[in-house]
């Protein structure tokens, strides 16, 4: 996990610098990094250091420094420029001092490769573009607002939040990835392959730095540690749970890191509506986060108990079915959240879900009852992946390196 974890001293603090948004969109819309996730994580980035140092001094002799580990707490200046570095300052994935430190450091940076993984990453970008385009165009989200739209039968009612959806992700896609690119072009974050950097945390395996050019051009490298969207994973994961990690993923990992295992409870689902809450106050004060982010600990308890319940009992293609099933009730549950996420308000949000009869929210609740009746518990990590759910050749192509 890149060798931090949260303490108890650790607290959110306001310190706000400026970053990039779209225009019309507020802040919490693309879920850039702020100045109070940059310095929780630096915070508890220089407790661990001192952590490291007080058992190095209590047993007395010098260990290998830990994966990701600091080598000095930064000063004040030091702590400014990275909270106003303009790589962040112009893209949105959240990246650790240790990572910013790590990409002043690179001792033969022009052996970087950057134009090669930038092209890449960037290719979808222009159809993700022209899909968001043309669906937002089609079916407007201004529509859902209007009178008129409740008048239509329950199915296009239904229908409808699919497409704004579509435009919804479409929109996002576009954006994290030009913010992906912002940061390979910079060569910031990237490491070498056998590191095993991830989105976020960065490294988890030591791996000693290059000692000539030589060596750092014949190494690989990769951008993990920035990457923010797995639009592949997005879109066709089987799993609300699984959905939530290949979303805004260097986000995601500081609320795992500095929320989730913080949280004043030990089930996941309750940890879960803790990190989920306070993602919310994070994008803002608009009561549809909160219906939104709150509906999904909710969704994680009905698919948990549901699946620890059924699926074992089912054979190979029982399981694929309920996979496919699985699959087509997780889309159809995001789309129905992300109404409250683009309505903003309590009355429009509330509005359009009881036009659909609170549809899931009711699906959930019985998902629930019915897996807690059959013995279901709560969610758990699979430990063998079925086909519906294994990376093909062709999805890993898609992913940048």
């Amino acid at each position: 996990m890149g060798g931090s974890s949260s303490g108890p001293g650790v607290h959110l603090v306001h310190l706000w610098p400026p970053h990039f948004t779209l225009p019309g969109h507020s802040s919490g819309d693309l879920g850039p990094h702020s100045g109070s996730a940059l310095l929780v994580s630096l915070a508890s980035e220089v407790q661990d250091l001192h952590l490291a140092q007080r058992k190095e001094m209590a047993s007395g002799f010098s260990k290998e420094p830990s994966v990701g580990l600091l080598p000095e707490v930064p000063s004040l200046m030091e702590t400014l420029s990275y909270s106003y570095c303009y790589v962040g300052i112009m893209t949105g994935p959240f990246f650790r001092y240790r990572t910013y430190l790590d990409w002043l450091e690179q001792p033969f940076p022009e052996a970087v490769p950057s134009l090669r993984p930038l092209l890449r990453r960037a290719w979808p970008a222009p159809l993700f573009g022209l899909l968001f385009l043309l669906s937002s165009h089609l079916f407007p989200l201004e529509a859902v607002r209007e009178d008129a739209f409740y008048a239509r039968p329950l199915p296009a009612r239904l229908f409808y939040m699919i497409p704004v959806f579509f435009a919804f992700r479409m929109r996002f896609y576009v954006a994290w990835i030009a913010a992906e690119c912002g940061c390979i072009a910079a060569g910031f974050g990237a490491y070498p392959i056998a590191a095993k950097a991830r989105a976020g945390g960065g490294p988890t395996l030591q791996c000693p730095p290059p000692s000539s050019p030589e060596e750092a051009t014949s190494l690989e490298y990769d951008y993990e540690t920035i990457r923010n969207i797995d639009c592949y994973n997005t879109d066709f994961c089987v799993r609300v749970r699984d959905g939530m990690r290949y979303w805004n993923m260097t986000v995601q990992w500081w609320l795992a890191q500095y929320i989730y295992k913080s949280a004043p409870a030990r089930s996941y689902v309750l940890r879960s509506a803790w990190t989920m809450l306070l993602s919310a106050y994070w994008h803002g004060l608009h009561p549809g986060y909160y219906l939104s982010f709150l509906t999904i600990p909710l969704c994680l308890a009905a698919e948990g108990s549901l699946e620890s319940a059924v699926r074992p009992r089912l054979g190979p293609s029982g399981q694929q079915a309920w996979d496919w099933v699985h699959w087509l009730l997780k889309m159809r549950a995001y789309d129905y959240m992300c109404m409250g996420f683009v309505l903003l308000s309590m009355a429009d949000t509330l509005r359009y879900w009881a036009s659909v009869y609170f549809c899931i929210h009711v699906l959930a609740l019985a998902g629930l009852g019915l897996g807690l009746a059959l013995g279901g518990g709560g969610p758990r990590r699979r430990k063998v992946a079925t086909p519906a759910q294994a990376s093909p050749p062709a999805q890993e192509k898609l992913r940048e390196e």
